[in-house]
């Protein structure tokens, strides 16, 4: 759960620069992309394999799967 800071604390140091990360990443991957734009196609399907187990680890964790509930309250 999200909870401001206080006016007067300042928000953790990875907070801070959480966007500047994110831009320096993008930048690396164009870059890396234009300088080796010839070797992109034959890495395609593997990028396309690896990108399977990401998006189920990512993905698929945010469905709530693994919960239990307790349904001794419901009668038929």
């Amino acid at each position: 759960m999200y909870a401001p800071h206080p006016a007067n604390e300042q928000p953790p140091f990875w907070k801070r620069i959480h966007w500047l990360v994110w831009c320096l990443f993008a930048a690396a991957l164009v870059l890396l992309v234009v300088d080796h734009w010839a070797h992109v196609p034959g890495a395609l399907p593997y990028l396309l394999l690896l990108a399977c187990p990401l998006l189920h680890l990512f993905v698929h964790g945010k469905h709530g799967h693994g919960g239990h509930h307790n349904h001794r309250d419901k009668k038929p």
